[in-house]
């Protein structure tokens, strides 16, 4: 029988970064999406002030004069590289890992001996010990069970008697009898299973389902025709059948895009020249990761629809004479759209560069040689994707991207605390 586990850092973002700032438990803090907009991440503390996941910085600034909230820009080098740290500790769980997102991994414990709750505090506090990042651990008979044993094993913690206390930290719903196992479904609402998004949960609680018990009590093909197939794999997999495998690998992305909002306005097509050119370079860098070619390069932008003025939103798609990863080639195809849909004096907020159509890099396409790529750009572009690897994004890059470190366009991070794990000048110095 089927049997997994999901751990899960808790507050991730917060949690990296107490990792470096222990002043800074105890207290309500909260990490800023792109440009210091809204909330991402938030503390327990923060949470406790009534602060909901996406709430603008500009309304809830004022927790910070009244009860201390202390508000950080998001550091991604930084929680990219914590991930990858939790990541290694989480896969001594059992034998097969899937990476869900940046602070989830799914772990198979199928076949793994032994009290599987201690085993699971065992790597939870080897996670806390080696990186300082509290993590959440479920085990379950299907992954949907894992995503509720940990959701579970998390709320304990943070809201004791809302769940046994037993439960919290590690909790294992697949040793559960029956009567305790049903108690915990009757506590869940709906809409805290995974799957389950804001819209279904509304009419299933209009249908009378308001819990995960009455859920898993559905009908399966009910779900489906009265909803779909989704549904029905989430009912089939409260009930205990695992529908939902272990992905050791994501499938290749569909599309690619790297969008940002500038940190100011932007008029003069010079700047977008050198953002637009920087986010299809790095998209370029994306499609080689995992080894695809592109046929079209979609560039986009627009002003802010939230403020007065004259409006801007446009959209321009170039096709490739042939299916390329180069970084030059996507570039040249993005700035071309660019420079096409540019009118002078809308101040514009965001652009970005979406790459379409994409294929298998081993996919050939015959034809004459002209325009042929130079030989050698493969070797380039690998070369140039090692040096920005070891050395930092941005070492090497196109002309068109601009020189320098400061740009116009960039993204506003005041708040943002140093990049600790990976800039040798920001390695914290611990004085005796």
């Amino acid at each position: 029988m089927a049997l997994y586990a999901l751990i899960d850092g808790n507050n991730f973002y917060v949690s990296c970064e107490r990792a470096f700032r222990p002043d800074l438990i105890g207290l309500p803090v909260v990490v800023l999406s792109n440009n210091d907009g809204c909330a991402v991440a938030r503390s327990n503390e923060a949470k406790e002030l009534g602060i909901k996941m996406g709430a603008p910085w500009h309304t809830i600034r004022h927790f910070s004069e009244s009860h201390g909230l202390v508000a950080l820009s998001s550091n991604y080098a930084l929680y990219a590289d914590m991930s990858d740290r939790m990541m290694t500790l989480a896969a001594g769980m059992g034998p097969a890992q899937e990476i869900y997102s940046i602070d989830e991994s799914f772990i198979e414990l199928t076949g793994v001996q032994g009290d599987l709750v201690r085993r699971g505090q065992q790597v939870r506090q080897r996670i806390l010990q080696w990186t300082g990042l509290p993590t959440g651990i479920g085990i379950g008979r299907t992954k949907t069970l894992a995503k509720l044993a940990n959701h579970v094993a998390k709320t304990a913690e943070r809201k004791p008697g809302s769940y046994p206390a037993e439960l919290a930290q590690v909790c294992d719903l697949s040793v559960l009898r029956a009567e305790a196992f049903n108690a915990v479904l009757a506590t869940t609402p709906v809409g805290d299973i995974w799957g389950i998004g804001r819209k279904i949960g509304a009419q299933l609680n209009d249908g009378g389902i308001t819990n995960a018990l009455e859920l898993a009590r559905m009908d399966p093909g009910t779900a489906r025709g009265g909803w779909s197939v989704v549904l029905e794999r989430t009912v089939r997999e409260l009930q205990g059948l695992s529908c939902i495998g272990l992905d050791d690998e994501p499938p290749p992305k569909k599309e690619i895009a790297c969008t940002r909002s500038f940190g100011i306005t932007l008029t003069d097509l010079s700047d977008l020249i050198e953002a637009v050119s920087s986010y299809a370079s790095r998209a370029a860098e994306k499609l080689r990761a995992q080894d695809s070619h592109t046929c079209k390069v979609l560039t986009f932008a627009h002003t802010s629809p939230f403020r007065p003025g004259p409006r801007f939103d446009k959209s321009i798609v170039t096709p490739l004479r042939r299916p390329t990863s180069e970084t030059s080639a996507i570039v040249v195809a993005a700035l071309s759209g660019l420079r096409a849909m540019y009118k002078p004096g809308f101040p514009l907020v965001k652009a970005g560069v979406i790459l379409l159509d994409l294929q298998p890099a081993s996919r050939i396409q015959n034809e004459l040689d002209i325009d042929a790529p130079e030989t050698g750009q493969g070797r380039l572009m690998a070369a140039m994707d090692f040096m920005n690897d070891r050395y930092g994004r941005g070492t090497m890059k196109l002309a068109s991207s601009g020189g320098g470190k400061s740009k116009a366009w960039a993204m506003k991070q005041e708040r943002r605390t140093p990049e600790y794990t990976t800039k040798w000048d920001h390695v914290p110095i611990v004085h005796a």
